[in-house]
């Protein structure tokens, strides 16, 4: 048995301009954060030549071209791999939260058939074969931020050429201003699921009408991106926090799907408790919502448990995907 993990992924700044309609014309930058919350991959040589699959729910095919679950599938086909293995995930956070954890999937599972095959692949290649068979082969209208993140993990800084060239760079942050930016951060799950590529379909579709408003809006959160760096480098965490209220405000900005009356008291709540800013993860709409709260954090937690959200701590994740358990025999000869 082989077992595969990546993290997912918190954004920072930047985020919404990893989408090829942006950054083909404009180059993208963002920032974002790996965390200790994982999705797992476990893969394993069947007996039987069928393929078996287990994840929300349960298949058994003869053949890949039948598989139902569309990643397990095109990965599958990427690989050359037509039988004999079982295929099982594990997910530390739930779909459609905002964290990324679709491509965080995908290259988790890519990673362990790489493994499966006695394959060594750089992190970037994982990164890229997970952009292929998400954005290329299935067509989510997606940027390239989830993948890279769940490949490399850290505090890093993504820039995406015009060409489609992705840099990754770690985010040059004092080592006491890491622990400080980690400790400040709140994190809490809204309790409602949604499709990222809903909301981002229509700022995709927008951004290559030339939509001047989604453009102009794209053009400054990527402006907050690269200022959020600078500060962080600085070690300025409470300019970080006023930058993401100005990030939120501009987002909401893109779609009035982004945010609803829930997210919005929740917001003002958190405000009023003592966090300096905030924002919904991914493409918003629901999922998990981040504030950073220097010395509030508790009434921050407080306030907004009571309303019905769930904290949930976390640290980052410096590691990347990487593989925890490869406990594979080799096959004997003749078979």
């Amino acid at each position: 048995m082989i077992i595969a993990k990546a993290p997912v992924r918190i954004s920072l700044g930047g985020g919404g301009t990893d989408l090829k309609s942006f950054y083909s014309r404009f180059g993208g930058f963002l920032i974002a954060g790996g965390i200790d919350r994982y999705v797992f991959i476990c893969a394993n040589r069947r007996f039987e030549s069928t393929i078996r699959l287990s994840y929300s729910h349960t298949e058994q095919v003869e053949r890949v071209e039948d598989i139902q679950h569309n990643i397990f599938r095109e990965a599958l086909r990427l690989m050359d791999i037509q039988s004999h293995i079982e295929l099982a995930s594990i997910a530390d956070v739930p779909a459609n939260c905002g964290l990324g954890s679709s491509s965080s999937f995908t290259v988790a599972l890519l990673m362990a058939l790489h493994s499966y095959k006695r394959d060594l692949v750089p992190l970037r290649e994982l990164a890229e074969q997970a952009c292929r068979i998400e954005i290329d082969i299935l067509g989510a209208p997606i940027g390239k931020q989830d993948q890279y993140m769940a490949a490399f993990g850290g505090v890093t800084a993504l820039t995406f050429e015009p060409d489609g060239h992705v840099q990754v760079e770690p985010v040059r942050i004092p080592e006491d201003k890491l622990v400080e930016l980690e400790y400040n951060i709140a994190l809490f799950y809204t309790g409602i699921q949604r499709k990222a590529s809903d909301i981002l379909a229509g700022q995709d579709r927008k951004t290559k009408e030339d939509d001047q408003g989604v453009v102009d809006r794209l053009k400054e959160i990527k402006e907050i991106g690269l200022t959020t760096r600078k500060y962080f480098e600085k070690g300025d965490l409470d300019s970080f926090g006023d930058l993401l209220h100005q990030h939120w405000l501009t987002k909401k900005k893109l779609s009035s799907a982004i945010s609803n009356p829930v997210i919005d008291e929740a917001y003002e709540e958190a405000r009023k408790a003592g966090a300096l800013g905030g924002k919904i993860m991914g493409a918003g709409g629901g999922g998990f919502f981040l504030f950073y709260c220097p010395g509030s954090k508790p009434k921050v937690i407080q306030r907004l448990t009571t309303m019905g959200l769930r904290y949930s701590p976390f640290r980052f994740d410096f590691e990347g995907a990487k593989i925890v358990a490869n406990m594979r025999k080799a096959e004997p000869l003749g078979r």
